[in-house]
């Protein structure tokens, strides 16, 4: 039996095409969730979005500091690891599970596969950095999404087998597109004033224009809103993004809990903004596809705009996916306002890069995965 670990958003996109592919070959599995996101926009929605079963086994971890999140996923996990004895541990991404259960299962003497193994930000301030080195060092199996990660683990000594699958990521995102063709979004209102997203026969997007006439921007990483000053430099960006083109920004909860802590919340309402919460991922999809261009500071976001081909500026001073710079519509701008303005000036004229079709960024990845773990688990 294999053990499908998931526990952030992010990874439930990583884990859908897999789950599918390994019911469709009769591959016995189970899904852990480890709870690091546990917000109900945070999970449930995905699973129902994504299509997949909900988990076998849900650690019920929640929030708290690196090294109890961590700790708590590795005592709770062991757990079922003595339990059930599984053959192969499969992790993805880079967040505490990705790493917590890593460790777990290797201590054990269980194998372990990591899916998205190889990138890097070469920025140690970065948690999920140390996450993905830790993680790629103790793996059995490293499937890689994009050649930046092939020479990278061959730098730090890794050469056996590493596997360049493509990027998984990107084929739930084919596997979803059309969904979002045949069917529309309404974004209502609870007795709170927050603002979620339906399921619509008509789509209306409240206070926007015309599809392609927004900007999609969102953050969540510590660095851009734990503290006062950063969330007033997002301020400052809206400020200018707005007088340009009209702005949807969708608030992350952490991001959410900053704005309330520092009392900023009448600052972020703004004409020709429209705020968000986090919502689920055909509804964001269905934004990403339609937005004239994104700002952000999202791994994941980097790679499906460059792969839909919407000009996207990330909000950080590196990226671990290269590729999506070189060949990708990404461009990196942190939070410097000057950039900001000249790309989004480009953008709005029509001159900046269109991007090109990536390496086996298609839907076949999770095929080629299984493919390649049947052979080597015989």
């Amino acid at each position: 039996m294999i053990y499908i670990v998931a526990g952030a958003r992010p990874n439930f996109m990583k884990v859908a095409p897999l789950i599918k592919q390994m019911k469709k070959k009769g591959i016995k599995f189970k899904f852990i969730h480890t709870g690091q996101h546990y917000d109900f926009r945070m999970s449930k929605i995905f699973f129902r979005d994504l299509e997949i079963p909900e988990p076998d086994i849900h650690l019920n971890v929640k929030s708290g500091s690196h090294a109890t999140q961590t700790a708590k996923i590795m005592i709770s996990f062991e757990e079922h690891l003595l339990k059930d004895k599984p053959s192969l541990v499969i992790v993805v991404g880079d967040v505490n599970s990705t790493l917590a259960c890593s460790l777990t299962a290797k201590k054990m003497g269980i194998k372990v596969a990591h899916i998205e193994a190889g990138l890097r930000s070469f920025d140690m301030t970065m948690p999920e950095e140390i996450n993905r080195i830790l993680t790629d060092h103790i793996s059995d199996y490293l499937f890689v999404s994009e050649e930046s990660g092939m020479v990278n683990l061959n730098a730090e000594g890794i050469k056996n087998n590493v596997f360049f699958v493509g990027n998984i990521m990107i084929e739930n995102l084919i596997n979803n597109l059309e969904k979002i063709k045949n069917q529309s979004f309404l974004f209502l209102e609870d007795e709170k004033g927050r603002t979620y997203a339906f399921i619509s026969n008509t789509r209306k997007y409240v206070n926007s224009k015309d599809d392609k006439m927004y900007a999609l921007i969102t953050f969540h990483r510590p660095t851009n809103v734990d503290n006062k000053k950063d969330l007033e430099n997002i301020i400052n960006i809206l400020k200018f993004v707005k007088d340009q083109i009209h702005v949807i920004f969708v608030i992350h909860p952490r991001t959410e809990a900053s704005i309330v802590k520092h009392n900023l919340r009448d600052e972020f309402n703004m004409d020709n903004v429209q705020l968000l919460d986090s919502m689920g991922y055909l509804e964001f999809l269905d934004l990403m596809v339609n937005a004239k261009l994104i700002i952000t500071d999202s791994g994941g976001i980097q790679e499906e705009a460059s792969y839909l081909k919407v000009p996207v500026l990330t909000a950080r001073k590196t990226t671990e996916r290269p590729i999506t710079i070189t060949e990708g519509t990404n461009t990196i701008t942190g939070i410097n306002i000057r950039l900001i303005k000249k790309y989004v000036n480009d953008i709005l004229l029509g001159n900046y890069k269109k991007g090109q079709d990536i390496k086996k960024w298609d839907n076949l990845v999770s095929k080629r995965i299984i493919k390649i773990l049947k052979e080597e688990l015989k």
